[in-house]
């Protein structure tokens, strides 16, 4: 694990009950679009950057989840939530960027809010690539604040800039189906397919 990810590891963990206790200030729009994405998945599915679990409500019986997260305590906080709901998924702690599963692995790949906290998206979204069986379906929603002006200006002084996760997404060979944007074109919804 290089710095950066072990920076943000880190800095997940010391974020997971925060990020817990502001569940309940969710907005309505945001909660439809976890539903609407988690409605989609099918078969053998990944859900990266698993966080504290808030998905695990929304998904489909038939899914076989395997989650994972780069904070043991963030992976802590989501086994006990699918506890609660009765709910059989594998947790691992992993790294988007770096991913311990054999090529076409899994179905689909979901990924909600986590991929702008990726220190480098092109290689998260290579490795997502890499897991998904052709055909398969990548469901992403996330934060893209840092594409507009001035949040570009300041993207391209880092190592990594930040682009928006669909460009990057059609880059590593992914078809993007759809696309939009909700929050004042703050946060872009994504699906796409491993032709």
């Amino acid at each position: 694990m290089d710095a950066r990810t072990e920076h943000t590891r880190r800095r997940w963990n010391r974020m997971a009950s925060y990020r817990e206790h502001g569940e309940r200030f969710q907005s309505p729009a945001m909660r439809r679009t976890r539903e609407i994405l988690c409605a989609g998945a099918r078969g053998r599915t990944l859900e990266v950057a698993v966080g504290t679990g808030r998905n695990l409500s929304y998904y489909p019986p038939q899914v076989r989840l395997t989650a994972i997260d780069l904070s043991p305590e963030m992976l802590a906080r989501a086994r006990r939530r699918a506890d609660e709901l009765g709910m059989a998924a594998r947790f691992l702690e992993g790294d988007a960027q770096s991913l311990d599963f054999p090529d076409q692995s899994f179905d689909t790949v979901l990924c909600t809010l986590a991929m702008g906290a990726v220190p480098d998206q092109h290689r998260a979204l290579s490795e997502l690539y890499r897991v998904l069986v052709p055909g398969g379906r990548l469901l992403m929603v996330d934060h893209v604040e840092y594409a507009g002006f001035p949040g570009r200006l300041l993207e391209q002084r880092r190592e990594h800039p930040r682009r928006l996760p669909r460009e990057v997404a059609a880059e590593v060979g992914f078809e993007v189906g759809h696309h939009d944007r909700l929050f004042l074109g703050l946060v872009e919804r994504v699906v796409a397919h491993r032709p």
